[in-house]
């Protein structure tokens, strides 16, 4: 085999020790063919609604993706050379971005991001090529070969994929006419369902928070000039996507505070904000309050409320004023759950309709704070890695963290939160191989009957995060 040839190997991920490798293998086997459940993600609605051709290698693989740029700009490369922000490119333009991945491509080595890719080449368009600059302009021209044929197109990937279930990220005041569209288009057999991620409505020191709040009422048709028109406009948002397949809301604050204030002083402090006279430690407080209002109407409604806090967005502004949001200037922060979610708790963390599921990059937390609080609340879910952490070491270390305190049950199932479409089947494979390295790890040192790993191996990948976010119940309301 030549130094350019290459094939995934089949047993990458499982444990390097033969005798625990092939547990994992039968571990597996029982997982790898399950539907894919996506029950958190980004992609665009639109993408299956219009099911047009992707552009080119480069719109696929690299410009959606800030794992892929943020590196690249890290060693020098401007993100406009990637085509961030810069709109379609042209075929020169797609190419040269193409190339410039291909020259940093041995730096990606070791890292979740070149894993991904490499399972994408290889096992979604059947290249048998390691990138480089010498393969690079080939392996483009192979892949825009299959990207034009029907079998390559998002529905059919889709399907391809064997994803059952994928949730997208939309705005409170979006009308999801793409999800009606979609879900009405007997054609598309997949369910596609929108989740409610209201965090800039939540947020009073915004310089904006006059124009979304009336954005949000002109859309709920409520006066939100009001703190109880605000609350009244969130419920009837909330019933609006739950009745276009919503089953969970996504809540990503800089801390995930809950304390409430009394009444009257949230009704002060709304009007302070509305007026643009809000201190910024009144806009804190007031957005812990709002806060906590979502998980009071998840109580209602059912939604299950996921919690991604502790990370400081766009940390250089002079890029996010050119680029925009979600380009890789993103960075973890420590965080603080067990004093941040207590009011929430005690207000409603044991209603028989609450559920919550608590997300970290701070890995410290998934023991000291995450397991101990998933083990004894019945509304509270750890949720799988994410973002910084979702790479095979870490989500090791994330099943080993909190196992002993929760078991597996007591997780989310594996969330992919990608906007890298052909990244889904990479990510979960990843996790299922990283499942089985684990579960095997507990049979080996005979803490697990291979009969209680087997019985676990089946219902994570499919029927965990099933339950977790009320999927069947949701579609048996529909």
């Amino acid at each position: 085999m030549s130094n350019d040839a290459f094939e995934p190997h089949p047993d990458r991920l499982l444990p390097a020790d033969p005798a625990v490798r092939e547990i994992a293998r039968g571990l597996y086997e029982q997982m790898k063919d399950q539907p894919i459940v996506s029950p958190h993600g980004h992609v665009d609605p639109r993408l299956l609604l219009d099911d047009e051709p992707f552009r080119d290698p480069t719109s696929l693989f690299i410009t959606p993706d800030h794992y892929v740029n943020r590196l690249m700009h890290a060693r020098g490369v401007d993100l406009a050379d990637l085509g961030v922000g810069q709109g379609p490119l042209d075929e020169a333009a797609s190419r040269r971005a193409w190339r410039l991945l291909a020259e940093h491509w041995h730096a990606y080595a070791g890292t979740p991001s070149r894993y991904w890719m490499e399972h994408e080449f290889h096992e979604v368009f059947g290249l048998k090529t390691v990138l480089s600059p010498a393969t690079a302009d080939a392996m483009y021209d192979e892949i825009a070969d299959k990207l034009a044929q029907p079998a390559f197109r998002p529905r059919a990937l889709f399907d391809q994929f064997t994803i059952q279930v994928m949730a997208t990220t939309d705005d409170p005041v979006d009308d999801l006419a793409p999800h009606a569209a979609l879900a009405a288009d007997a054609a598309f057999t997949g369910r596609v369902i929108p989740t409610f991620r209201p965090d800039k409505y939540l947020e009073p020191a915004r310089e904006d928070f006059v124009a979304l709040t009336d954005a949000l009422g002109e859309a709920a048709g409520v006066d939100t000039g009001t703190y109880d028109g605000h609350l009244e406009a969130m419920r009837l948002r909330r019933l609006h996507f739950r009745e276009n397949g919503a089953v969970s809301s996504d809540h990503a604050h800089l801390d995930p505070g809950t304390q409430r204030l009394e009444l009257e002083e949230a009704r002060r402090l709304y009007t302070e904000a509305r007026e643009g006279r809000i201190s910024a430690d009144a806009a804190v407080a007031l957005r812990r309050h709002l806060l906590a209002d979502q998980a009071r109407l998840a109580a209602d409604d059912g939604l299950v409320m996921t919690i991604h806090p502790a990370v400081y967005r766009n940390h250089h502004q002079a890029t996010f004023e050119r680029f925009g949001a979600d380009v890789g200037f993103d960075i973890p922060i420590a965080v603080d759950y067990v004093h941040s979610v207590a009011p929430m708790l005690n207000d409603v963390g044991l209603s028989p309709n609450f559920r919550t599921v608590l997300f970290t990059i701070d890995e410290t937390v998934l023991s000291r704070e995450i397991a101990p609080l998933a083990g004894v609340y019945p509304s509270v879910y750890a949720g799988a890695p994410w973002w910084f952490i979702d790479s095979p070491d870490a989500i090791l270390r994330f099943r080993r963290a909190v196992s002993e305190t929760l078991g597996h049950t007591r997780t989310s199932g594996f969330i992919d939160d990608t906007r890298a479409f052909c990244s889904i089947p990479a990510r979960h494979d990843m996790a299922r191989r990283l499942d089985a390295h684990h579960l095997a790890g507990l049979v080996a040192e005979h803490r697990m009957r291979e009969e209680d790993a087997a019985a676990i191996a089946q219902i994570l990948p499919d029927q965990q995060p099933r339950e977790v976010f009320r999927l069947d119940a949701q579609e048996d309301h529909a």
